[in-house]
């Protein structure tokens, strides 16, 4: 896949600066002066907001509020959705993964893989205090 859709933090590139005391800054590459692409952000949150219908049972909440969902990667003829699990034992994963592929099926029409990342999960990152 050669396109993909990255989010970064924003200030986290070096800062402007002026005058003789300014460091060398190279100019930025083709990538990241690219204008922002409206359609494909669309077609990210569409697949956000066709995710909320995806529910944990244990909790009771989905899998974008509880920010299982950390990267979606647009392709031309695929797309990768990059997730975890609320426990690396979750009885419902498989049903849960075969939910997240088929709802951003029904967005982008064209094959999804889901791909679950070793990282855990954290309440805090959803909001939840327990």
């Amino acid at each position: 896949m050669n396109e993909s859709t990255t989010t970064t933090a924003a200030g986290a590139g070096p800062a402007a600066t002026s005058g003789a005391d300014a460091p060398d800054v190279p100019a930025p590459d083709a990538a990241s002066s690219a204008p922002f692409d409206l359609e494909r952000r669309a077609t990210e949150l569409a697949i956000l907001d066709a995710l909320r219908a995806v529910v944990d049972p244990e909790i009771g909440m989905n899998v974008v509020e509880l920010a299982l969902i950390k990267q979606i990667i647009l392709g031309p003829g695929t797309t990768e959705i990059k997730m975890i699990l609320t426990t690396p034992f979750c009885p419902y994963a498989g049903s849960m993964i075969q939910q997240v592929k088929e709802q951003a099926e029904s967005v982008v029409e064209h094959d999804v893989k889901v791909t679950l990342l070793a990282e855990r999960w954290d309440p805090r990152d959803a909001g939840l205090m327990w």
